[in-house]
């Protein structure tokens, strides 16, 4: 604190004896600091984040609920957001990862977007493999991108996507079954729902 950084509640963070901060950082309540942590100057860690092995350099933003593990690696303006958990990836200058999402052996590159729900598929079973997402690519929301696959520079991966093979530059990918909508299905099923329902409230009762 007396070196610049600003703790806000210092009296509910756990540093490790290693931990390394640069000045004008700000650390919000119950951080985590494991072992192997350096963040540069300017970033921002916000509450309940827990941090082992983690490089943060200057003007990145974690959290709040963010989990860093060993590898992590935040480049200049990065922003690793909520509930997200990074292991053992590189997320390049002003790259985002802002929502519910996984990153696990891989590289996001400079600029890129990665949409709510998306999870890098690194483990089959019996080796980690390895996702390359270029600069400027956009992920959408709740996609899989099973390893080992590349997505272009500037790709666009549509959202509900399984992805299984590489994307390239400035391409869009589609990996979802098409929809089909039934007019009054719906009405119909709960129709015959509610009517199987009453009938074992009414068998049961007797």
């Amino acid at each position: 604190m007396l070196s610049g950084v600003t703790l806000i509640a210092p009296e509910t963070v756990y540093f490790s004896h290693d931990t390394e901060i640069g000045a004008d950082t700000i650390v919000e309540p119950n951080v985590w600091f494991g072992l192997g942590v350096k963040i540069s100057t300017g970033a921002t860690i916000h509450a309940f984040s827990h941090m082992t092995g983690a490089t943060i350099a200057e003007n990145c933003e974690v959290g709040p609920f963010a989990r860093l593990r060993p590898g992590a690696d935040l480049r200049k303006k990065a922003k690793v957001g909520n509930f997200c958990e990074v292991k053992q990836s590189t997320v390049e200058e002003g790259a985002k990862v802002n929502h519910l999402t996984y990153i696990g052996d891989a590289r996001v590159g400079a600029g890129a977007n990665i949409g709510a729900g998306t999870i890098t598929c690194n483990y089959d079973g019996y080796s980690k493999l390895f996702t390359d997402i270029g600069e400027g690519a956009f992920v959408g929301s709740n996609s899989s991108l099973v390893a080992p696959v590349t997505i272009g520079k500037g790709g666009y991966i549509a959202s509900g996507s399984v992805i299984t093979e590489s994307v390239p530059d400035d391409a869009l990918a589609f990996g979802r079954a098409r929809q089909k909508t039934i007019p009054g299905k719906g009405k119909e099923l709960r129709e015959r729902f509610a009517s199987a329902a009453a009938a074992r409230k009414k068998a049961a009762a007797e």
